[in-house]
């Protein structure tokens, strides 16, 4: 993050993203980058934000818990709500990352084994055509 504004060039650089995601999330009311004339200058808030937006992203928050653990920034308690429900929305991400963890994990499995029977079985059938 810089001190400097950054335009929605620059952003679309520093963050590996591109315009349209950047003002995407400008409509979601996610980021309130500065107007100059046409020009949107993206103030270190927005930066920290576009950082917390893109980590959630990859966690697999949705666009609107995100804007609304977002907008608990400025409710004046030293971010301590903020950071009590990000903690419980996390909590439950995670749980539901290992559940599908352990559904993939078992559904490997059971390709494995399905896949080990045919491959028998194809054996089986290649030694009955070879010995013909």
């Amino acid at each position: 993050m810089t001190d400097a504004n950054l335009t929605i060039r620059e952003m679309c650089e520093v963050y590996d993203v591109t315009p349209r995601t950047l003002r995407f999330y400008e409509a979601k009311e996610l980021l309130f980058p500065e107007r100059d004339g046409t020009k949107r200058l993206f103030t270190r808030r927005d930066q920290a934000r576009l950082k917390l937006i893109l980590q959630g992203k990859r966690f697999g928050f949705s666009l609107e818990q995100i804007r609304q653990l977002l907008n608990m920034y400025d409710i004046g308690d030293a971010q301590a709500t903020q950071l009590q429900e990000t903690y419980k929305v996390a909590q439950e991400r995670l749980a539901d990352m290992e559940r599908q963890r352990d559904e993939l994990t078992e559904a490997i499995q059971d390709l494995k084994e399905q896949m080990k029977w045919g491959e028998s079985v194809i054996e089986e059938l290649q030694r009955k055509e070879a010995a013909q």
